[in-house]
């Protein structure tokens, strides 16, 4: 079977809060943000300075929920400041065969200026035949297969 990666969650335009050098590495994010698209600690995210066109990789560890806290931690520090603007996502690696019978679905959370949820989407490939037909959804419209429902509060419990 053939593998493809796919986005499963996508923080958009959050704003760096801070910036750790002296740390272990890693990005702190507001929990709450992480629990609307999915995203679990340690998982890996890649982050895209929007301000400077800076890529890394790294994984997220949980800040204060609703704090708003984007702090880019350890090495990376020396790329990012606070006040510049981020990408952040993670993918999915998946069967394309499956994704062509059964579609895929990534969440997706627009930020305002203190890093709060501004617009929520879900992002949907849902089979069409033989294509697939892409499309940008609030919730409420969405197909509720295409809702994961498990968080990392949720695993945790």
């Amino acid at each position: 079977m053939s593998k493809i990666r796919l986005m499963q969650a996508k923080l958009h335009r959050v704003t760096v809060t801070e910036t750790q050098l002296d740390y272990m590495g890693s990005v702190t994010i507001d929990s709450t943000l992480m629990n609307l698209v999915g995203l679990l600690p340690l998982q890996e995210v890649q982050i895209v300075n929007v301000t400077n066109g800076h890529r890394i990789s790294t994984y997220p560890v949980p800040g204060e929920p609703d704090s708003g806290i984007v702090c880019i931690n350890g090495a990376a520090a020396n790329l990012f400041k606070v006040g510049d603007i981020v990408l952040i996502f993670a993918f999915e690696t998946r069967d394309r065969s499956e994704v062509m019978q059964y579609g895929h679905s990534a969440r997706v959370v627009i930020a305002d200026a203190d890093n709060k949820c501004k617009e929520y989407l879900v992002q949907t490939l849902t089979p069409n035949g033989d294509t697939i037909d892409f499309a940008s959804v609030t919730p409420e419209s969405a197909p509720s297969n295409w809702l994961r429902q498990a968080s990392f509060d949720q695993v945790n419990t």
